[in-house]
């Protein structure tokens, strides 16, 4: 099955640099580029694109909103953000909007490609060490202001699950903390998936945090 990616970033040279590097990858195909937000909606409604590869900085619609615009459209389209982690300080709204994670600018083409595939299966996309770093940064941050989120539906047990996912542990780590099989772990983190409404892994941290469950340190 290949991969139909639309590419989005209001610099020429780097949409055109990312489809250089993504031609060799016989199971990928570049559908369509966009140069504004706008652009990337309309695109990713008459293309149909099982990755949009998003830029946040654009002038006009930013990436943010295209996001939104994007994943409220209902198409299987999901959002790879293309950020520069350290500095940029809208990947937290992006992921709210909907985006499905994050690429790095500077990562490694396999890195790059790796991510594509993966969101294009529908897994989640941020491993659980990338998780710690997106906690820390959200820490470094001032708490976002909104109330506390309630959880309805959802078990204790579930609740002690999507903690721990947001504290950034591993579905093994899970286990191992509540006594349980990893199998088990796995089937209350799809469960979270269906209840909460969450795309991925990364959303069931925001999740967490929405709900107070988890809190920066400090």
């Amino acid at each position: 099955m290949t991969v139909r990616v639309l590419l989005v970033d209001d610099q020429p040279l780097v949409r055109a640099g990312l489809r250089v590097l993504i031609a060799d990858a016989p199971d990928i195909d570049v559908v369509g580029e966009a140069g504004t937000g706008a652009e990337a909606v309309r695109l990713a409604r008459d293309v149909a694109p099982d990755v949009v590869l998003m830029d946040l900085r654009m002038p006009g619609t930013d990436g943010i909103q295209a996001t939104r615009a994007i994943t409220a459209q209902g198409g299987p389209a999901r959002v790879l953000v293309l950020t520069t982690f350290d500095d940029d300080e809208h990947v937290h709204a992006a992921l709210r909007a909907g985006a499905s994670g994050f690429l790095v600018k500077d990562m490694a083409l396999d890195d790059i490609l790796a991510a594509i595939r993966v969101v294009a299966a529908g897994d989640a996309l941020i491993a659980p060490g990338v998780t710690r770093r997106l906690i820390a940064e959200f820490a470094r941050r001032p708490a976002p202001a909104v109330r506390p989120r309630l959880l309805p539906g959802v078990t204790d047990r579930e609740r002690e699950v999507l903690t721990l996912v947001g504290r950034g542990l591993s579905n093994g780590e899970i286990a191992a903390q509540l006594v349980i099989s990893v199998a088990t772990a796995k089937a209350h983190v799809a469960r979270l998936f269906t209840k909460l409404g969450a795309r991925d892994r990364v959303h069931l941290v925001i999740a967490a945090y929405e709900a107070g469950l988890v809190t920066p340190p400090g």
